[in-house]
């Protein structure tokens, strides 16, 4: 059987810094393309039932393109995903504020969080696995945040075509941090998302004001459009008559996943299964949530490489992470991580169809 394998190749360079595109192989048919500039997923290439191969990843044709204005095409996202509110909160007494550049609101971890950096790297492969190792400094007072944070995020693809990201951090002053990884999913790679149907594995969510702001509690979704604890559609359930649709157009929300039997413990958070079921992909996750955003303000002006545009509901992201504005929230799980703990995550890109096709 082949062995998974790694390489790297120069993609471009963002200012005077160059940036490479390193690819692990699986050996048995799955693929990825990560770059080093905003550790992004470019490329993931998976095999359906038939055997044909195509990325389930919406990508952009260019560096320059990944540079420029974007939605956080496959970034990792830091120093915290998802929002905080009016971009301030208090740690240990002291206030902090940082950008605010969604609607009043902190997104992502600001205009230069970790999705426009160039991360170091270092790739090495197994007899069973290809991984790809990137670590990152961000000083004190980045983007506002407190403490200089030390984070390594490790892309690891194994030869059964599972991908997973683990994630640690640690810091020298107390800190807030959420990380994610913010990829584009489609696995008919056509372009549309409404057929696919979707399970998230949690029983409440949290509503969102106008800016996408949680307006409170976690909410139950029982006969709610947000109830996906069986398999739903998504074209059918974000065309429902429902406030919460409305004000997001579609679902750009965060669901609460069930607790995992011991901390820190993988549990599966969502299944994506494409039309015809050509494709299906299982998230697994140590985190509490999942944002689920569903593409809706992707308006067909940017390119998608081969042809065609990046239209609205052409893919959906499945973000696992802590909750939005968590450090304003005491309820939520708690985001401050301290000099003398070391931040931790794993997130598990499943294929089970792989392994059905070759039962």
């Amino acid at each position: 059987m082949p062995r998974p394998t790694v390489n790297r190749k120069p993609f471009g360079a963002h200012g005077h810094t160059d940036v490479d595109v390193w690819t692990l192989d699986s050996g048995t048919g799955v693929r990825a393309e990560i770059l080093t500039y905003g550790g992004i997923l470019h490329r993931l290439t998976v095999p359906d039932t038939a055997g044909a191969t195509a990325s389930v990843v919406r990508s952009l044709t260019a560096l320059d393109e990944y540079t420029g204005k974007n939605p956080f095409f496959g970034a990792l996202i830091g120093r915290f995903a998802n929002r905080i509110a009016h971009g301030r909160f208090t740690l240990d007494g002291t206030a902090y504020q940082v950008p605010a550049n969604d609607r009043g609101h902190a997104l992502h971890g600001g205009p230069d969080g970790f999705h426009t950096r160039v991360w170091q790297a270092a790739g090495e492969s197994t007899a069973t696995a290809a991984t790809l190792r990137l670590t990152l400094h961000s000083p004190d007072g980045d983007m506002g945040f407190p403490g200089a944070l030390d984070v390594t995020v490790t892309y690891t693809l194994d030869a059964a075509g599972t991908l997973a990201l683990d994630y640690t951090a640690t810091t020298d002053r107390a800190t807030v941090l959420n990380l994610t990884n913010h990829a584009y999913f489609d696995l008919s790679a056509r372009g549309d998302i409404r057929g696919h149907t979707i399970q998230v594995d949690a029983d409440s969510y949290l509503p969102v004001d106008e800016q996408g702001i949680p307006e409170g509690p976690a909410t139950p979704v029982h006969a709610t459009p947000f109830d996906l604890t069986a398999p739903s559609t998504v074209g059918e359930r974000i065309t429902l008559p429902d406030e919460q649709l409305r004000r997001a157009g579609g679902f750009d929300h965060c669901w609460i996943l069930h607790e995992p039997a011991t901390p820190g413990e993988l549990r599966r958070a969502a299944r994506l299964t494409a039309p015809g079921a050509e494709r299906v992909m299982e998230v697994w996750t140590t985190e509490p949530g999942i944002q689920v955003y569903t593409a809706n303000q992707l308006d067909g002006t940017m390119a998608a490489p081969g042809g065609g545009h990046h239209d609205r509901h052409s893919a959906v992201c499945l973000e696992t992470q802590h909750l939005p504005d968590s450090p304003n929230r005491p309820n939520h799980p708690g985001t401050v991580l301290r000099p003398d703990e070391v931040f931790r995550s794993r997130t598990e890109f499943r294929f089970p169809h792989l392994a059905a096709a070759t039962a």
